[in-house]
C-alpha cells in the first residue's frame, strides 16, 4: 500500500499535465528578446526554454540594492541562449531522476565555478483563480528564484561571507500573482541567481547550474510533481538507512562479543567500533540528501576527506587481526600518516580549497591521493593473500568484498574512464561503494558466526582443562584437618577462580616423627598459575623423600622454576620436630603468626627470580598450647564494595581471635574476595593423641 500511495502522485500528474504538454510545446520567440507562451488550466508545464544564461554575478540596483539582471526589463538579448530539453532517456549520474540535461560545464564553460544567472520570460494565459506555483528544478547547488524582481525563494544561504549550500532536493514555490490583461493573459520573468562551488567539479562531468528544468503551473498540480519528485529523491537513497541499520547491527554484535564474550580478541573491537563509524556516516549521509539539517561541504568534509580514509586504512588494520598477522611490524604504525596524508590529498584533489590553491597543486594532490589509495589497496591485497595461504576458508570468503572495496575506492577514475560505477535499479542508487558494502555485511556476518563457533568450541575445551585441573588440584591438597602425634592441622583453600595459585603440603615423617609443611603462592591466576602449582607440588612430594631440611627445600624449587619465563612463586617451608623445635625457611612469604602474632623474617626474593638467591631461615620452639597461623597475601588484599582493603592490621585482629580455618575463610570471603586465599593452622596439643 506505500508504493501505491507513492505512485500514485506521479501517475496523477502524468494523466493531468501529459495533455498540456503534448499540446502546448514552447513556441519560438516571439520578440528581441527570447520568451515562452503558455496557457494554464489545472496543469503544469516544463520550462525547457528558450533561457538566456550568462556567468557572473549581477550588478546591484542604487536605488532598490536589487540585482539588475532579475529587474524584467533588463535587455538580456546579448546573453547566451539555453535549451533544457532533455535527451530522449537521459538520467542524472548521480541520482538517477529522469529529465537530466548537462550544466554549463558541457556548455563552454569547463571547470568554471562560482555565480551565474538564468532567465525567461513566460507569456502565461490563465484561468481566472489560477494561483501559480513552481517546482524548482535540480541545481547546483545554491540558487535565488525572482519574479519580475521579487525574491520568491531560494534554496541555500547566500551570505556576505560565503555560501552555505546543501545537495539539490526538490522544492516549491509559490509564484505572486502577475497582473493580466483583460483576456487573462501575462508576462512572467523568471531569473534565477546560482553559485555553484568547487568541490562540485569533482562529482561528475556535466555539473554546473540547472541539470533539469523547472516546472510552472497550477499550484495544486505543482504540489503533486514536488511530492512526487521527493518520493524520487527518497527512493534513490533509500540504501543509505539499510546500510546505517545492518552496521549498527553488526557492529553491536561484534562489540558485544568482545565485552561479553571474549576480551583477548581485539578484532572483535576494532570491527565493532569502524563499523558503528560507517553506520554513522551513512545516517549523516542520509540526512544531507534528504534535509537541509547537515550542508553538502560537512559532508563532503566528514564523507570523503576524514572517515574515508580512516575507514580505508581500518579495515586494513582489521583483516590484519583477523588472519592474526604481525609482520610488517611497522604496518600500523605507517598508516598514521598515511592516513592524514590521504584525506589531505582527497581536499586539494576534490577543490576543497580552490579559492588559494592552484591547478597545479590539485594535480599533485591526485596524483598523491591516487598513489595513497594504491599502497592501501596492496596492503590490504598482500593481507588476504596471506590469510588464504595461512587459514584458506576465511581467506577466500575475504577475498570478494576487499577486492570489490579496492574497486570501488577508485570509482572516480573509472567514471572517467567512462565507465559505469552506478546503477539504479528500481530507482534506488547502487554504486561499488554500496555493493562492497553490503557484501561485507554478508562476509563479515558469515566469519563472526564461524569465529563465534570456533571460540565456543575452543572455550569448551578450555573448561575442560579447567575442570580436569580443578580434579588434579583437589587431589594434590591435604585434607582439610589432619590430626598427627602431638599436633592438630586445620586447613582451607578459597581459589580467587576455578584454579588457583596458592598450594601447600603437609608431609608428617613416621622414622622421626616431624612435620614438614611447604605453603605458597605463584604469579598469576587461572590454568597457567594451576599448571605451575602442579609442577611445585610434585617437586616438593620428590625432594621431600632425600631431605626434610626446609632451606635446600627452597633451594631445589628454585632450581626447578629457573628458566621458565615469568615463572615466580613465593614459599614458605618450615620443619616442626617431635619435641616442638621449628626449621622455618622464607622465599617472600608473608610470615606465619605465632599466637596471633606475626614472626619476625628476614625479606628474601621469590622462587625462580635468580639461580643463587639466598632464603632466610628462622629457628624457634612451639610450645604446647601454641597454634601457628600460615595465611597467603589473598587475606590481606581482599578488599570490599568500597575499595577498602582489609589489610595486615586487620587479618592479625582475626587471627588473634581464634577461629578454625574455615571461619578465618569466611570472614575474608564476606568482606570480599580479590586473590587465592589458603590458611594453614597448626595447634600443638599438650598431651599426644595417638596416630
Amino acid at each position: 500500500m506505500r508504493l501505491c500511495r507513492r505512485l500514485a502522485p506521479g501517475l496523477l500528474l502524468l494523466a493531468i499535465a501529459a495533455p498540456v504538454c503534448l499540446a502546448a510545446p514552447p513556441p519560438a520567440p516571439s520578440s528581441a528578446q527570447d520568451s515562452v507562451s503558455i496557457t494554464l488550466g489545472r496543469a503544469a508545464v516544463s520550462l525547457y526554454g528558450p533561457w538566456k544564461f550568462t556567468t557572473g554575478d549581477s550588478p546591484l540596483d542604487p536605488k532598490t540594492g536589487q540585482p539588475l539582471w532579475a529587474e524584467p526589463a533588463f535587455n538580456d538579448s546579448h546573453w547566451e541562449t539555453v535549451d533544457l530539453t532533455p535527451a530522449s532517456g537521459a538520467q542524472n549520474p548521480i541520482t538517477g531522476t529522469a529529465g537530466y540535461v548537462p550544466g554549463w560545464t558541457q556548455r563552454g564553460h569547463p571547470g568554471y565555478w562560482g555565480d551565474a544567472w538564468y532567465r525567461i520570460r513566460v507569456h502565461t494565459h490563465a484561468e481566472p483563480g489560477i494561483r501559480f506555483a513552481l517546482a524548482g528544478p535540480s541545481i547546483d547547488d545554491a540558487y535565488q528564484i525572482y519574479d519580475n524582481g521579487i525574491l520568491v525563494g531560494h534554496f541555500g544561504n547566500f551570505l556576505p561571507h560565503g555560501h552555505r549550500v546543501y545537495y539539490s532536493e526538490p522544492l516549491m514555490f509559490d509564484l505572486p500573482a502577475a497582473a493580466s490583461d483583460a483576456s487573462g493573459q501575462s508576462t512572467q520573468v523568471l531569473a534565477f541567481h546560482v553559485w555553484m562551488q568547487a568541490s562540485t567539479l569533482y562529482e561528475a562531468s556535466g555539473v554546473g547550474g540547472f541539470e533539469s528544468a523547472p516546472v510552472i503551473g497550477e499550484a495544486s498540480t505543482i504540489a503533486l510533481v514536488y511530492h512526487s519528485l521527493r518520493d524520487q529523491l527518497t527512493r534513490v537513497y533509500l540504501w543509505q538507512p539499510v546500510e546505517a541499520g545492518l552496521f549498527t547491527l553488526l557492529g553491536l554484535l561484534a562489540l558485544s562479543l568482545f565485552f561479553f564474550f571474549d576480551r583477548s580478541d581485539r578484532v572483535y573491537l576494532w570491527i565493532g567500533a569502524l563499523l558503528l563509524i560507517a553506520a554513522i556516516d551513512a545516517t549523516s549521509g542520509a540526512f544531507a540528501v534528504w534535509t537541509t539539517w547537515i550542508d553538502s561541504r560537512y559532508d563532503v568534509v566528514s564523507h570523503n576527506f576524514v572517515l574515508a580514509a580512516l575507514e580505508y586504512a581500518g579495515w586494513v588494520m582489521i583483516w590484519r587481526l583477523w588472519f592474526r598477522q604481525s609482520r610488517p611490524a611497522w604496518l600500523p604504525w605507517a598508516l598514521i600518516p598515511m592516513v592524514v596524508a590521504l584525506g589531505l590529498s582527497q581536499a586539494f584533489n576534490q577543490n576543497f580549497f580552490a579559492s588559494f590553491a592552484s591547478g597545479p597543486a590539485s594535480s599533485i594532490a591526485s596524483a598523491v591521493s591516487l598513489a595513497l589509495r594504491l599502497t592501501m589497496a596492496a596492503f590490504l591485497l598482500f593481507i588476504v593473500f596471506r590469510g588464504i595461504r595461512e587459514q584458506g576458508v576465511e581467506g577466500w570468503l575475504a577475498l570478494p568484498p576487499i577486492l570489490l572495496e579496492t574497486t570501488a575506492e577508485f570509482s572516480h577514475e573509472i567514471q572517467q574512464m567512462g565507465l559505469h560505477a552506478v546503477w539504479f535499479p528500481f530507482g534506488i542508487q547502487v554504486n561499488l561503494a554500496v555493493a562492497s558494502r553490503l557484501l561485507l555485511v554478508v562476509v563479515l556476518t558469515i566469519l563472526l558466526v564461524r569465529r563465534l563457533i570456533l571460540s565456543v568450541r575452543h572455550q569448551r575445551i578450555l573448561a575442560l582443562d579447567v575442570k580436569q585441573a580443578q580434579e588434579v588440584q583437589r587431589v594434590i591438597l591435604p585434607e582439610a584437618r589432619t590430626a598427627l602425634p602431638g599436633v592438630v592441622v586445620e586447613s582451607e583453600y578459597r581459589p580467587a577462580r576455578q584454579v588457583g595459585g596458592d598450594f601447600f603440603q603437609i608431609i608428617p615423617s613416621g622414622s622421626d616423627g616431624s612435620l614438614l609443611i611447604v605453603a605458597g603462592d605463584v604469579a598469576g591466576k587461572g590454568l597457567q598459575a594451576g599448571m605451575l602449582v602442579a609442577l611445585l607440588v610434585g617437586a616438593i612430594r620428590s625432594t621431600a623423600e632425600s631431605t626434610r631440611d626446609p632451606l635446600p627445600l627452597l633451594e631445589a624449587l628454585n632450581r626447578r622454576l629457573l628458566g621458565r619465563g615469568e615463572a615466580f612463586a613465593t614459599c614458605l617451608a618450615l620443619r616442626i620436630a617431635s619435641d616442638g623445635a621449628v626449621t622455618l625457611a622464607n622465599a617472600g612469604h608473608p610470615p606465619p603468626y605465632l599466637n596471633g602474632h606475626p614472626i619476625p623474617l628476614e625479606g628474601a626474593l621469590p622462587l625462580g627470580a635468580i639461580a643463587e638467591a639466598e632464603f632466610s631461615v628462622t629457628r624457634f620452639q612451639l610450645r604446647p598450647g601454641d597454634r601457628l597461623t600460615l595465611a597467603s597475601d589473598g587475606l590481606a588484599e581482599a578488599r570490599n564494595q568500597q575499595g577498602d582493603l582489609f589489610g595486615f592490621a586487620r587479618v592479625q585482629q582475626l587471627v588473634e581471635s581464634g577461629h578454625t580455618a574455615a571461619q578465618l575463610a569466611d570472614a575474608i570471603q564476606a568482606f570480599g574476595q580479590e586473590d587465592d586465599i589458603s590458611i594453614v593452622t597448626v595447634t600443638r596439643l599438650p598431651v599426644p593423641i595417638p596416630a
